[in-house]
């Protein structure tokens, strides 16, 4: 079975109140995060039709703060289809409600794995691409699932070589002493 992105995107537009701000009156990276994990948790299911769980969360960078009072955008939508697993792409935008003005806020990637009613994983339907775009998406993660590897077996404490590292000490805020 296949199925088209478009079936299982998701939105949610809600309002930052006071409660959701940190120490110095921007709203907490923690609320947006889980806010993301709620959206890809959706979206996950709505595609597969199975509860799903999260995997792993593929970089957040916060780009632009967001303020209380200003309305946040999480969309999120399926880049890609493994056997039991997904990729979903989310975008974090917030819009003051006086200016109008819209910024991107965030962008990341949850992978979410969907699960049986014995919490087993469980076959997802793939992914219809039916537009230049959905293949950029789907090409680009299967690109991070290899970037990822790589990484973390090249810094696995049994096969790391740290004499191969030395050289990015250099002049980094940091003092060698072995």
């Amino acid at each position: 079975m296949f199925k088209h992105a478009s079936e299982s995107q998701v939105s949610i537009t809600q309002l930052m109140l006071p409660s959701h701000s940190n120490f110095s009156g921007k709203i907490h990276g923690g609320h947006i995060l889980s806010l993301m994990d709620q959206i890809a948790f959706a979206c996950a299911s709505k595609h597969s039709r199975h509860y799903c769980v999260t995997a792993s969360v593929n970089r957040v960078d916060f780009l632009n703060p967001i303020e209380v009072g200003e309305l946040v955008t999480l969309k999120a939508s399926v880049n890609y289809t493994g056997k039991t697993s997904m990729v979903v792409g989310l975008r974090v935008e917030s819009q003051n409600i006086q200016s109008g003005e819209i910024k991107h806020c965030n962008s990341s990637y949850f992978t979410m794995v969907a699960k049986d009613e014995s919490g087993k994983n469980v076959k997802v339907p793939g992914l219809i691409l039916d537009d230049i775009q959905a293949v950029r998406r789907f090409a680009r993660s299967i690109a991070r699932q290899e970037q990822a590897k790589t990484r973390s077996s090249k810094f696995k404490s049994s096969e790391f070589k740290f004499e191969e590292h030395l050289e990015f000490l250099e002049n980094q805020n940091a003092k060698l002493k072995l």
